[in-house]
Formats: structure tokens, sequence, C-alpha cells
């Protein structure tokens, strides 16, 4: 069996990266014989990353060769069809479900988020490629109704985030270990997001509070440069000390990085994943619907949202305490609900591979 992957991959986003990652995992583990090809934006890359075949996926010739050969395409997971961040992903990535169905292909949509789709074209694109697919699965109730109210009449199924399926037991960080932190630490994912309100204001309130009381405070860059950047930012602005995970340290070792914490304060979505399977507890700082979704699925609080100015940083150093101290009771409750999704996360990989038998 021959299943093409398209999603955004090859652009050094970590939180993507690790969809890949995880997705990649799920099938071998379901079908070991499997073979793969990943639409990248870095090809060369991907391929030896993962082992697997890569077409350039803006080479539309060659996609199509490769979707005219295979046995089917997944598309996903992430938040693929959104017209928040430009005009251009949601024509792309129904483009390359049309060259599969051109090719008579089995399309399996894949633990994706939806939206926001704020533009009518835009939803008039994706509910008439999403009604022409074999099967859909989505990562949140939020999505389903969001498809549903654009004319999505296909059956659809909540099924958790594909990284929540990683089994990370064994990952290490060579990073982290020299650090030899004397006492825990407090792990921090931020991102740059246009906002009138200073939240970055409130957040460096908070971790200056955190750091006064005893806590090393380590930020760890989800999307190398971009989130370095903001990471950087964020320290200089603090009064008191802090540190900046490398930018391009592995998936394997943000994973531990953020495992190995007493607890991350985080924006970026795979940040909150990375804290759940690890059974760290987290605090979301909300700048999407997929943040919001995330924290309610793992029954983590939701500070407040980078676009309002109901919340500030006392109250957010004020949650974060509340929560170390409670952070044993809290660790098992995200340990038994985590397991659950991961049984749900490797189903996922199944019903692909059904859809293409």
């Amino acid at each position: 069996m021959h299943i093409v992957l398209s999603g955004y991959y090859g652009f050094e986003n970590v939180g993507d990266e690790a969809i890949l990652l995880s997705i990649i995992t799920a099938l071998r583990k379901a079908k070991p014989e499997v073979e793969i090809t990943v639409l990248s934006n870095n090809p060369a890359s991907t391929a030896k990353t993962y082992g697997v075949q890569a077409v350039n996926r803006w080479k539309l010739k060659e996609v199509s060769a490769v979707l005219k050969q295979a046995d089917g395409l997944i598309s996903g997971g992430g938040s693929l069809l959104q017209d928040q961040t430009g005009m251009k992903s949601i024509p792309y990535y129904c483009g390359i479900i049309r060259i599969a169905k051109f090719h008579k292909k089995p399309v399996f949509v894949y633990a994706q988020g939806m939206g926001p789709i704020h533009k009518s074209m835009s939803q008039f694109i994706t509910k008439n490629t999403l009604n022409k697919v074999e099967q859909i699965t989505i990562r949140d109730e939020a999505s389903k109704q969001l498809l549903v109210d654009i004319g999505v009449n296909k059956s659809m199924t909540v099924v958790p985030d594909p990284v929540i399926g990683l089994d990370a037991s064994a990952f290490r960080s060579e990073w982290l270990e020299r650090q030899a932190f004397e006492s825990g630490y407090i792990s921090v994912s931020v991102r740059d997001w246009p906002s009138e309100v200073n939240f970055k204001q409130k957040i460096v309130e908070s971790l200056d509070l955190l750091a006064r009381s005893g806590h090393n405070i380590v930020f760890i860059p989800m999307h190398d440069e971009h989130d370095e950047k903001a990471s950087f930012e964020l320290a200089n602005m603090m009064s008191e000390k802090s540190l900046v995970a490398p930018g391009n340290l592995s998936i394997e070792e943000k994973i531990t990085v953020i495992g190995q914490s007493d607890l991350l304060i985080g924006m970026r979505l795979h940040s909150l994943i990375f804290s759940a399977i690890q059974a760290t507890p987290f605090i979301a700082i909300s700048y999407d619907p997929k943040i919001d979704a995330f924290a309610t699925i793992a029954n983590q609080p939701n500070i407040g949202h980078v676009e309002k100015d109901d919340w500030n940083g006392e109250q957010l150093f004020d949650k974060a305490v509340d929560m170390l101290a409670e952070r044993s009771s809290i660790e098992q409750a995200l340990r038994e609900q985590v397991m659950t999704l991961q049984s749900d996360a490797q189903n996922t990989a199944l019903m692909a591979i059904d859809t293409f038998k």
C-alpha cells in the first residue's frame, strides 16, 4: 500500500513536524509494510528525517504523478483549511485533494482542526472539496460544527490530535542534561501575534513573579527562529533571569524539555500537547480556537486570549502557584485522560488504512 501525505511539512515548524512523525509512526504500526510519500517544502530533509519518500509540494506535476501511482491521499493533520493567516492555504490544500480525486484516488482527512474560515469563497471551496472525500476525521467538536455550518454533509468523526499518540517515554535531551538545574523549572512557549493588547507584558509580569518565588524559567521555541525571536524578546523584557532553549532542538528534545518541567505556560498548540502526553500540567494562553479546544479536552486552564484585556500577569502567576501546589493530582488526572486519547489516536491510522484497502 502506497499513501501520500499532504500537510504543512518541511517548514521547520515543530508542531507540524510532530504531527508528521506521529502519523508516520501510527501508519507503520498499523501496517508495517506501508509505503509513504510526503509532499514537503524540503523533500530532502523530510526523506532523511523520517525514512520516507518525499516530493516538492510546489511542483504540481510531480505531485500529480505520485498521486496517480498511489493508493490514496491523507490530508492532514494540523490546521490546514483556514484563512486566518492568508488566502492561499485553502486553495492549495483543497487543490491537492482535487488532484487526488481527478486520479480517482480515495482521500482521508486526518485529524484536522478546521478554521477559522471567514471568506465566503474559502467556505465555498472547502465545502465543495470535502463533500467529495471518502472520510473526514477532525480533532474537536468546534471544527465539526464549523464544517456543518458551511454545508459539509459528509459523516465526520472527532478524533485526538495525532501527536497525542506519541510514546515519549524513551525521549531525552542532551541540552537539558547540560543545564543541571538545582531545582525544577517552568517551561514557556510563546509566539508573536498581532494584538492591541500588550499580552507579552502580562506574561513577563507573571514570569518575573514566578522567578522571584524561586522557579527557573525556560523558554522553549516551537517554530525555530520565529519563536526563538519572540522568546528572546520576552526574556529581555524580564527583570529576572531566564533561559531560552535553542530553537533547533529536535522534536524529541523539545518534548523532553516540556515534559520534565513542573508546569508549562504555553501559546503554541503542540507545546500544550507535548505537555499533556508527558502528564505535565499546563496553562494555556489563547490566540486561536484550537487552543481553547485542546485546553478543554485536557481539562487544563486557559488564562485568557491575547486580543482581550480581561486578564493580567498577577492572575497568571496566581493560577501557576495554585497548580504547582496541586501538581501531583493534576498529573494523575492528565495521565488517565491521555491514556484514553492515545488509544483513540492509533485508531485514526487504522481508519485511514481501511479507507485505502
